[in-house]
């Protein structure tokens, strides 16, 4: 705004104004010029570096020198420029106020971790301010081995454009390369791996598009027939007419409009799959879907379903020996708050996090978040004021979330990112250490600089990237940049990396359970696909061994009921694991 301040002066006064106005002006000039000179160099050597984009040469990056943190963000060093969008510069709509996941996949089969990353872009009719010259889209960066990444995006053709949401990553023709399944606010898409570092959009010929809104989806083998089917988890009818709303909401909750109907697909094995939702037996009468896991909660050899509903009760789908799906939710103690509520679920993540062979789990919320203990014989109970993750989580509203051994020292800790409901508000992420007593404690601040940041947290993926034996993290945050956290310290105590092959079983093994002994130390894990909130970590599966150098025994019991043990295991290698035949 421009005020105007009108003063009226004598005429000697004027005078003297007036010179002194214009004097002031002639040197206001020689400083502009002066000024611009500089301004027009320094744009010159930034118009230097734009043409050699323009003509094709590659920006150079390089792996920075680690610091004092035990977590370094180096997303932009590594080359990881990406943004995410939600299509607009404000959220106008719950559907924006979802965000976007990210994945780590060994697209091209060359030993590392790549990275996919989810973004919204425009559209017409739902996205309100004008279309921008150049859209926002998806992005897949390839590993270059030496610690930094290059963007293959177009080169592989995976795009867009779509409003996508999340990532699931799965082989699900057994080629073995990873395909991926998006989950949009629309149809969704399959993209099949070309093996040879492009991908076809097969989501036609598939028949899994669903043209609703989906937020989670994960792959898994619920009839064990070697093949991953997939569930998709879909949200609400979202109308961009309804205008009643709380004003500083900004926008209209979940519950003002009508939830849609999960969808669980089973692979055909010919490319095809066939919705067999009803048939299974799954009821999704009022469920908004967020956050979908899989993983087999009580080790009767068929994976489970968990479902982070918004706002109303969430589902845990028990398998019933491939033949159909039993809710089992409220009855395990899973389905409501340790208050007795429903809340803002985002997420799911299973470990056994007390080392008593049975897999738990981790709900993020919009509050005080939930760690489930397996009780064994289908109960849980919330252990998570106990454990004392509620009151550090109060504060905040958790989005992604998943168990981690960050520190390699042998049990699981938890990584969980934060932000904003309705509004493009940053919070401080979070990492809760696990003592190996059942308790956690909050060491963000001590752990690096950057949880002293604040970002509109909503997906982040786990892996280790750099193939040095510990985790690092990549964060999504609504509608700015994504960040790298490379892992400085975990790897001064000792490691092992599993990369599971099936053969009978589907060739992800996703599904297999593994039990590590080191001396009287018992770890136990699952090979997952989706981990977190619309995202995936490493494929492969991480166990750290404190100062052990040695496993004496690892069991591997394989989606087809095969059981394997490996004896002796030296520690610190990335060991692959073919199931016998």
């Amino acid at each position: 705004m421009m005020y105007c301040c009108i003063i009226r002066f004598k005429n000697d006064d004027m005078k003297k104004v007036t010179k002194i106005t214009f004097l002031y002006q002639i040197k206001r000039n020689i400083f502009s010029l002066f000024f611009f000179a500089i301004l027009l160099n320094l744009s010159g050597c930034n118009f230097d570096n734009n043409s050699a984009a323009v003509q094709g040469k590659k920006a150079v990056y390089k792996n920075p020198e680690a610091s004092s943190d035990y977590y370094q963000e180096i997303a932009e060093e590594v080359g990881l420029d990406f943004v995410h969008s939600i299509g607009s510069d404000h959220m106008t709509n719950i559907v924006e106020s979802v965000g976007g996941g990210a994945a780590f996949l060994d697209f091209d089969q060359d030993g590392y971790m790549d990275l996919y990353m989810c973004s919204g872009i425009w559209v017409k009719g739902f996205t309100k301010g004008e279309k921008p010259e150049v859209l926002p889209h998806n992005h897949l960066y390839r590993n270059l081995k030496d610690g930094t990444f290059e963007d293959v995006t177009e080169k592989a053709g995976v795009g867009g454009p779509w409003y996508s949401m999340g990532i699931t990553v799965g082989d699900y023709n057994n080629d073995g390369y990873p395909d991926i399944y998006l989950s949009n606010n629309g149809a969704n898409t399959l993209y099949k791996n070309n093996k040879n570092g492009t991908f076809t959009d097969v989501t036609k010929k598939a028949g899994i598009a669903g043209d609703k809104c989906s937020v989670g989806a994960v792959w898994f083998d619920y009839d064990n027939d070697g093949l991953l089917d997939i569930y998709v988890g879909n949200y609400l009818f979202f109308d961009p007419n309804y205008k009643y709303y709380y004003a500083p909401d900004g926008f209209p909750g979940p519950l003002a409009y009508d939830s849609e109907k999960d969808v669980l697909y089973h692979n055909n094995g010919d490319g095809t799959f066939e919705d067999v939702t009803d048939k299974m037996g799954i009821v999704d009468v009022d469920g908004r879907a967020m956050g979908v896991g899989a993983a087999d909660y009580d080790d009767d050899g068929f994976v489970d379903i968990y479902v982070a509903n918004d706002h109303t009760v969430n589902y845990l789908w028990h398998n019933d020996a491939g033949k159909k799906f039993t809710d089992r939710g409220i009855m395990s103690g899973t389905g409501f708050s340790q208050a007795g509520e429903a809340t803002v679920s985002m997420s799911v993540d299973f470990a056994d996090f007390n080392g008593d062979a049975l897999l738990d789990m981790f709900i993020s919320d919009d509050g005080y978040c939930a760690l489930y203990e397996n009780l064994g014989n289908g109960i849980f109970r919330d252990q998570s004021y106990a454990s004392g993750i509620s009151v550090a989580s109060g504060q905040f509203v958790g989005w992604s979330s998943s168990f981690m051994d960050y520190d390699n020292d042998g049990d699981v800790d938890i990584f969980k990112t934060n932000g904003e409901l309705k509004h493009l508000y940053g919070q401080e992420d979070q990492l809760f250490e696990n003592d190996g007593t059942g308790k956690f404690t909050d060491v963000s601040v001590d752990r690096g600089e950057y949880f002293k940041e604040e970002h509109v947290g909503r997906g982040a993926c786990v892996g280790d990237y750099d193939n040095d034996g510990d985790l690092d993290v990549y964060i999504m945050n609504l509608n700015g940049h994504g960040k790298l956290l490379r892992n400085n310290q975990g790897n001064q105590s000792n490691w092992i990396i599993l990369n599971l092959i099936g053969k009978t079983s589907n060739r992800d093994a996703i599904g297999s359970r593994i039990k590590l002994v080191t001396g009287d130390k018992v770890q136990t894990a699952q090979k997952k696909s989706t981990t977190g909130y619309l995202s995936q970590n490493d494929s492969r599966v991480h166990f750290g061994l404190q100062k052990n150098d040695k496993i004496d025994r690892i069991e591997i019991k394989w989606p087809s009921g095969k059981v394997q043990v490996l004896k002796d295991v030296k520690a610190n290698q990335i060991l692959t694991v073919n199931e016998i035949e």
